[in-house]
This record gives C-alpha cells, sequence and structure tokens, in this order.
C-alpha cells in the first residue's frame, strides 16, 4: 500500500490524499483550498480518474462536509462514487442551491456509518464518528495488503459530542502502521492552551443576550450544528427567540436529527431577507418555503421589541437590518475563526459595523484539537510512524509526538 498526499502536508486546507493497493486507489476528501478566491476546477489535484474514465480509482471518501474537505466534488464526473456520511450527504446537497457559483450535490456512493466497515476493491474501510465542528466527521482506518493507515479527518475533545473522539482514545485501533493526523492548532496557539468547551460557549452567550439593549446578530457558520445547539440555548435561558433564514433553516432540517433546533420549534423564527426572496422567486423554491413557514416573521415584528430577538446574521441581513432602523442598540457577535476576520470578503461587514456604531463581541471555541489532546489521540493510536496532515506547521510535530515523519505533497510514502 502506498500514499499519496496531494495537498494538505504543509497547509490547512484542501485536504486530498490518494492511497493505493495492487493499482487500484481511493481518494480521502477533496478539498477546496482555505485560499482559493473561487471554487474553480484548476484547484483540482493531479489526479488521474477524476473524470471517470479511470476504471483503477474507485471513489472519494469524504471525511466531513466542510469545504476545504469535500469543495472541489463539484468539479469531478458523477459516474465516479462520493462516499460520505448520510447526514453530511443531505448537508451538503441542501446547501448547494444556496452556494455561488455551480456548486452540485455530490454523487451516489455508500454512506459512512460508525464502525461499520465495508470493503471497496481491495481496501476495508473502517470509519470512526467524530467530535468536530462539521457535523457528522469522521476518522478513517484503511486496510490493505496487510497494513493499516489511519486519517484523523478533523477532530476535538471539548464540543457537544466529545464523547465520540474519547471513546476512540479510550479503545483504539491497533496495530496502526501509519497515522496521518491533522493538527490545525499548532500554528494558532500554544501548546499548552486548552480550548473552552462548547458548554462554556453558550454560558457567554447567555450573557450577552441578557445584557443587549437591541437585537443580538451571531456571524457563525449555520452548519456549525454545535454552534447552533449553543446559540438557541442560550436564548431559552434568556427568553429569546432564534431567528433562522432560509438557508440555515433548511441546513438544519438537513441533519436528519430532531434534537437539533428546527425551524418549527417553539421560540425560533424564520425571517427571509429580501435577497433571498428574489431567489425563492427567482428558483420557484416555493415548497421550501413553505416548510418553514410556521414561524415565519416579518421586520415589523422584530421592529416592535428587538432586544426579543437573536439573528443568525449573514451579510445580505445588512440592506434589511439597516433600512428598518434595527441597527440602534444592536451587538455583533462573531464565532468563527479569526482568521476569516481580516479577509477582503469580510471588508464591508467591518465597514458597516463601525459605520452603525455596531459593537463586536467575538465568542468562539475551536473546531479543531488542542496540541495536550493531538498528544492524547497520537499516544492513543500508537502508530508506528505519525504523518503531520492539515497543518501549517509540520515540523513541530517532532517536539511533541513519536515516530514523525514528514513528507512533501506529491511524494509516494511507502506503508
Amino acid at each position: 500500500m502506498n500514499i499519496i498526499i496531494h495537498r494538505g502536508a504543509k497547509e490547512i486546507g484542501g485536504s486530498c490524499v490518494e492511497i493505493i493497493s495492487a493499482g487500484e486507489r481511493i481518494l480521502i476528501d477533496l478539498g477546496l483550498p482555505l485560499d482559493a478566491g473561487e471554487n474553480d476546477k484548476k484547484y483540482l489535484p493531479n489526479v488521474s480518474g477524476l473524470d471517470g474514465k479511470d476504471k483503477f480509482l474507485l471513489c472519494v471518501i469524504i471525511s466531513h462536509p466542510h469545504l476545504d474537505h469535500f469543495g472541489l466534488i463539484s468539479h469531478i464526473s458523477a459516474q465516479l462514487p462520493v462516499i460520505m456520511g448520510k447526514d453530511a450527504r443531505r448537508i451538503i446537497t441542501a446547501a448547494a442551491p444556496f452556494m455561488p457559483g455551480n456548486q452540485k450535490p455530490p454523487a451516489d456512493g455508500l454512506n459512512l456509518e460508525n464502525e461499520i466497515p465495508f470493503t471497496i476493491g481491495p481496501f476495508k474501510i473502517t470509519p470512526y464518528l467524530m467530535d468536530h465542528s462539521g457535523y457528522d466527521a469522521y476518522s478513517l482506518m484503511i486496510e490493505a495488503d496487510g497494513k493499516r493507515v489511519f486519517y484523523s479527518g478533523d477532530f476535538r475533545t471539548h464540543g457537544r459530542k466529545a464523547k465520540l473522539t474519547n471513546k476512540l482514545i479510550d479503545n483504539p485501533p491497533k496495530d496502526i502502521d501509519v497515522l496521518l493526523m491533522e493538527g490545525t492548532s499548532l500554528a494558532r496557539i500554544n501548546d499548552d492552551v486548552v480550548f473552552p468547551k462548547e458548554s462554556e460557549i453558550e454560558e457567554q452567550f447567555r450573557e450577552v443576550f441578557e445584557k443587549t439593549k437591541g437585537i443580538s446578530l451571531v456571524h457563525t457558520s449555520a452548519q456549525n450544528i454545535d454552534r447552533i445547539v449553543s446559540i438557541f440555548r442560550a436564548c431559552k435561558k434568556s427568553k429569546k427567540t432564534l431567528v433562522l433564514d432560509l438557508y440555515s433553516a433548511a441546513i438544519l432540517e438537513a441533519t436528519g436529527n430532531e434534537n437539533i433546533p428546527q425551524s418549527d420549534w417553539p421560540k425560533i423564527a424564520v425571517y427571509i431577507p429580501q435577497s433571498q426572496r428574489v431567489m425563492i422567486l427567482k428558483r420557484k423554491w416555493f415548497d421550501l418555503l413553505e416548510r418553514h413557514s410556521k414561524n415565519r416573521i416579518f421586520i415589523e415584528n422584530m421592529q416592535e421589541i428587538a432586544s426579543d430577538y437573536v439573528m443568525l446574521f449573514r451579510g445580505l441581513h445588512i440592506r434589511d437590518l439597516t433600512k428598518a432602523g434595527l441597527t440602534k442598540d444592536a451587538v455583533y457577535i462573531y464565532s468563527q475563526w479569526e482568521g476569516y476576520w481580516e479577509r477582503e470578503e469580510f471588508r464591508y461587514i467591518r465597514e458597516w459595523i463601525k459605520e452603525q456604531d455596531i459593537p463586536k463581541i467575538n465568542i468562539h471555541t475551536s473546531g479543531h484539537a488542542s496540541p495536550s489532546d493531538l498528544k492524547k489521540y497520537a499516544d492513543a493510536i500508537n502508530p508506528k510512524r505519525l504523518i503531520p496532515i492539515h497543518t501549517f506547521e509540520p515540523e513541530k510535530y517532532k517536539e511533541l509526538f513519536r515516530n514523525v515523519e514528514i513528507y512533501l505533497d506529491g511524494e509516494v510514502i511507502e506503508v
């Protein structure tokens, strides 16, 4: 068995790993690089068979539904099976119509199920459901030629599904020859830093919501389901109503989880901003709108007592909020990785909150493991060889972990 890291040996995002046995191949992840200016096929790695014409490329396996792991699947042949969690597939499919460009739903393929192994060609693959800010995220064990490769995917131990990662750490698979392990946090924080738990984030939201005299605007990803749960729980504690748009309502519906907040729940409302109303008419999304209209509200409802509402904010809300005067006494809560904030695409939001004199508050915790949790994970897996991936600091691995070997993108790694 051989491994080729096509992208990710020395960067975060754009992940793509090829695994080869007996001439047959699988790809794990096919992500869009974080610094990609657009979702363009020019970012596809140089892998034979993405056009569906090479029978030896058996499938693409997506570890979880974050763009930096699946974003390029729109540019591959529909004949190439795409394997992922069934909830992840629904989320990507629900999100696709709202995305800019020609984002397409994933091609058909098997569904990953926690600890249920499956075989494709010479490969036996066992998925392990993990705690991550991306919903339905998996680590993967790949077996072939008497060897075992373990792909960590993205994971953490401080979210609402921490018990999943801890279960793997407590009962790890044995005899792992190679561990491909993410190290996102190694370039961002000191080794002794511990990330806040999602439950602590919930309490921070509650405190802000209770003090805010106007509407609370929370800027987070609708696909960060743990964060949406934290926000909703904080809303309930502070007696606020959580306001979704049609996109976030569709994403929550796509989880298929009746324990996840939904648009028809009490203390949840759906507001359709003007730009989405135009999209509904243009694309005839009347069935989608009807499914999420039970608790629909209008701008006048929020104008009555603005402090009663917490909105899952996106840039498309700016026009409506400004026109309605809902910026008075509002607070903007940024709940994403701080690295996004300084990018050019956020400039208009930075300028808007400054112009409207809206204070910015940061409430966030990472979707990735801290250095100490990475060490626990690596110690538990106890691989014969540990190879850095999904990191800007591969050299730092040697300071923290045993049996580290560093490779470049495109190198053939013999297992």
